[in-house]
């Protein structure tokens, strides 16, 4: 029951991909007293899961930086005033370029700036501010073979079709945990109760991971997949599927027997060599993709960081595809969002460039280049080497391969400005440190996760609680930087794009309600802001996905070439890799989560860390008795690219052959200033991940089926 003095609020959580409804009472001193899912919201439908706990942890962190911080003479950050600290972090920006010029300059784009309205309306606008090519982020130690292969097949790198998981009979899921995650590059609230409601009318749910993992524990079927492995399976499923005589692509797919052609050579019995999962089940699964009445593969984490990501990506939209599931109910789908960002044009398309790195010739996608690249783009002299670096949102060091050394080139930096609530394994590196308000002191609306929805729905979010007097929006913060970043460059000989900064200025003045504002008053749903807030809980349904295919394309032609050569040219090399085994005959490394993680960051959250630790290396029992490792003890493992020890647990719950570390831990580096992160056990799984290993197309981090060894660490 509600207290007296006390109100009743609906906002979005915005922790996660899942968009939760959450229906949160403020008590007669305006903090937080209780949060519980929004059960008339459409989409979330009441569910919230243990992160959404945290966000009035967050907002009252001892931890959170609420003033700006400079960097003294002493060496040590001090608090200080905005506009010192601003003035002084578009100064080092600026005068870096002046010096070795505007590619001196990096700049990375944190995951968290998805999660913010404001970030997603004025981040973009300030980096093209900042003139420089050497751009990078999140994507590519996460999702960009599925921006590749999307870009290849429908024309744009955000047409990603999802799971119909509401409708479906079948559903696929490879290297793609959901009980944990609420889905990625698929939202999906509630996961755990449409899996129910998925079994309650006979519908079924497969999973191929090497790991037994939440979702493989709920699943009717669970396969074991020998990491990196996975191309094997899925182009012998496409093989069984071709080789049936019942594949039913729609008028506008093009190119079907130039990939019968591809992966002739990927029998069954291949994919059993190579994985580990029987060949009987490779075409049995193919037998029910076909038979089923709807059906939906969708594959994530596990098959897009690992050296075949790009052909895995490609061979799962290639079966949706043939078995008549692409754009049907049931099946995988598009959305048909408010504000839609890819119809609109707001979007890149995305596409390889002409540019690529200079030191490893690593390829350039949408306007970005591979995170993997950025230490060796720090640490090796020449024209063109990376001096400066600005953050936002992010903590490259602890969520990019090789942490430890990008670490090293970071400390090296002739200037360092980061855009961050907190001083991490990144930003305590910093010259300056710029800190945004928390997420309950914002306007809110899903840009990008509308396009990614079981269901189209639309919901503002206004700000829960008042900003605090002294503190500035991550878009405020982008209007001032960029601001005195043009000022600071005025000395520099003007170039032709002063109407262009004009431009820009205007739209970093432009708050983001009123730029979301707009962009609903001008879509094809004809709604606006205030009709948002009047919809009261829930915000407005806009019902199930329906079919958008072919005028959702954008491909020239409006149809679907399943021959990309982006993925068939590529198929060689998996052919060639099919049937190794680990270094040494040893092990490989996989990566995990937990739906109390939250990536790099919340680890001084005492709501979420609380219980058994989870920081330990997963091994399986036979592994750990031919190596005389017993069960709890301290281990060292090793990699190409370093080495960790870490306590180990024996599990059954990983295949042989495979061991596993959560992402995210280790945050016992000087100069982090998080009280409880530093107390808790645990090491940096990109410690072991090496940035030299690439997937060989796009240029993605390789984080899975990393080789590794494992001995009992020295007492």
């Amino acid at each position: 029951m509600t207290g007296a003095g006390a109100a009743v609020r609906h906002v979005s959580c915005t922790l996660c991909e899942a968009m939760c409804g959450l229906e949160v009472t403020l008590g007669a001193d305006g903090r937080v007293a209780g949060i519980r899912g929004d059960s008339a919201d459409p989409l979330s439908r009441g569910h919230l899961c243990p992160k959404a706990f945290a966000l009035p942890e967050i907002q009252d962190d001892p931890d959170r930086l609420r003033r700006p911080l400079v960097r003294g003479a002493d060496g040590e950050l001090h608090e200080t005033t905005w506009d010192v600290a601003v003035t002084r972090a578009a100064e080092l920006l600026a005068g870096v370029q002046r010096e070795h010029g505007d590619d001196a300059l990096a700049v990375y784009l944190g995951n968290p700036n998805v999660h913010s309205l404001g970030a997603l309306t004025h981040h973009p606008t300030l980096v093209r501010l900042l003139r420089t090519r050497n751009r990078y982020s999140a994507t590519s130690v996460d999702q960009l073979p599925h921006h590749v292969v999307a870009w290849a097949l429908y024309g744009h790198q955000f047409l990603l079709p999802v799971p119909d998981i509401d409708r479906t009979d079948l559903l696929v899921l490879v290297g793609h945990n959901p009980m944990a995650s609420n889905g990625s590059l698929w939202t999906v609230p509630d996961f755990p109760q449409r899996r129910r409601e998925l079994a309650s009318r006979g519908g079924r749910l497969v999973v191929l991971d090497p790991r037994r993992t939440e979702t493989a524990k709920v699943a009717d079927e669970h396969h074991f997949v020998r990491p990196g492995s996975d191309a094997t399976v899925l182009l012998a499923l496409v093989r069984e599927v071709l080789a049936s005589g019942r594949a039913r692509p729609a008028p506008y797919v093009d190119g079907v027997e130039a990939v019968r052609v591809a992966v002739e050579p990927f029998t069954a019995e291949l994919a059993e060599r190579a994985s580990g999962m029987p060949a009987d089940a490779v075409r049995g699964l193919a037998a029910a993709l076909l038979d089923a009445r709807s059906a939906a593969v969708h594959g994530r984490m596990g098959v897009s960081t690992q050296g075949f990501g790009v052909v895995c990506q490609w061979a799962v939209q290639v079966l949706n595809a043939l078995t008549g599931n692409l754009d049907r109910p049931g099946g995988t789908m598009f959305t048909t969002p408010a504000v839609d960002l890819v119809g609109r044009g707001l979007l890149s398309p995305g596409g390889f460039s002409r540019r690529r790195t200079r030191v490893r010739g690593l390829p350039g996608f949408a306007g970005e280049l591979p995170v993997s690249a950025l230490a060796e783009e720090m640490a090796t002299p020449g024209a063109g080497q990376v001096r400066a670096l600005l953050t936002i949102a992010g903590n490259p060091v602890s969520s990019t391969p090789a942490g430890h050394r990008l670490d090293e080139a970071v400390a090296a930096l002739d200037a360092v400005v980061c855009v961050d609530m907190y001083l991490n394994e990144t930003t305590r590196h910093a010259d300056v440190v710029l800190p945004p308000t928390g997420p309950l002191e914002r306007d809110h609306y899903d840009l990008v996760f509308h396009l990614l929805a079981v269901r189209d729905t639309a919901r503002f979010s206004p700000a829960l609680l008042p900003k605090d007097p002294g503190g500035r929006h991550d878009w405020q913060i982008a209007r001032d930087l960029g601001i005195a970043y043009l000022a600071a460059r005025a000395g520099r000989p003007r170039r032709p794009v002063a109407r262009g900064s004009l431009l820009a200025q205007a739209r970093l003045r432009t708050s983001p309600t009123r730029q979301l504002d707009l962009l609903l008053r001008t879509g094809g749903a004809g709604l606006s802001v205030r009709q948002l807030r009047a919809a009261g809980p829930g915000g407005l349904d806009l019902g199930p996905l329906r079919p958008r295919l072919p005028d959702r394309l954008r491909t020239p032609h409006r149809s679907v070439d399943l021959a990309a050569s982006v993925a068939v040219d590529d198929l060689p090399r998996v052919l060639a890799a099919a049937g190794e085994r680990g270094v040494d005959g040893g092990l490989l490394l996989v990566g995990r989560r937990h739906q109390r993680d939250n990536n790099s960051w919340l680890h001084n959250s005492a709501v979420l860390t609380k219980g058994r630790p989870r920081h330990a290396l997963l091994a399986n029992p036979g592994d750990l008795a031919a190596r005389g490792i017993s069960d709890g003890s301290r281990v060292r493992v090793a990699s190409a690219a370093g080495a960790v020890e870490v306590e180990v647990t024996a599990t059954e719950d990983v295949m042989p052959g495979v061991v596993s570390l959560p992402h995210g831990y280790g945050q016992s580096r000087p100069g982090v200033r998080l009280a409880r992160a530093s107390t808790l056990p645990g090491v940096s799984v990109n410690d072991l991940t090496d940035p030299g290993v690439t997937e060989a197309v796009s240029g993605n981090a390789v984080l899975n089926g990393v080789p590794v060894t494992l001995e009992a660490a020295s007492p």
